[in-house]
């Protein structure tokens, strides 16, 4: 059995402030969570897990952009989270690499609609680090469904974070019943 790292939604158009829907840029700088994942990805790499980079994004007229969605509902408004623009790529700080894998996720989840679980599958992986943000959303969405998958799930809390600093402690909160917590300078210690 192995681990993976799976760095969610750390795009430009989620934490650059240039983003079209910056909510996480002033706590992601604020909280170094670029150095963080960053760090955490090193020590991946060295560790030889899989390294994933997962980011929300849509078709250019949103035509797959879920119609009932009260928290995507604004998107073709703004112009946010359109597939291959600048807005959904990788913020350019953040450790991506040629031949990483890379997954597109159409709502919160990284499990939905994705073949996120097939690869973790393909590569016998048991545990599964999460990092990114929001870690109300995305994180929290997805150590829930690697939980229930059977799974096990780690939070990199150092890597993580939301848009208030209230909402990141709360979600941490919740998430130490569910998971491990960890961060990144002591991932090595984790496994």
């Amino acid at each position: 059995m192995s681990s993976a790292l799976v760095v969610v939604d750390l795009i430009n158009d989620l934490i650059h402030p240039d983003g079209k829907r910056p909510a996480y840029a002033k706590q992601v700088a604020d909280h170094q969570v670029l150095n963080h994942a960053n760090n955490a990805i090193a020590v991946a790499r060295k560790l030889e897990w899989t390294v994933i980079f997962v980011r929300v994004g849509f078709a250019t007229g949103y035509q797959d952009l879920p119609s009932n969605s009260s928290f995507f509902g604004s998107l073709p408004e703004t112009g946010a989270l359109r597939m291959g623009r600048w807005g959904t790529e990788f913020h350019e700080a953040l450790n991506v690499q040629a031949g990483d894998l890379i997954v597109q996720k159409p709502r919160i989840n990284p499990f939905y609609g994705t073949n996120l679980d097939p690869i973790l599958r393909a590569g016998k992986v048991s545990d599964v680090f999460l990092c990114g943000v929001s870690t109300t959303w995305a994180v929290q969405s997805a150590a829930r469904s690697a939980h229930d998958m059977d799974y096990r799930v780690f939070v990199v809390s150092d890597a993580c974070t939301d848009a208030t600093e209230e909402d990141h402690v709360q979600s941490i909160g919740m998430l130490s019943h569910l998971t491990t917590l960890c961060s990144s300078e002591g991932l090595e210690s984790v496994v």
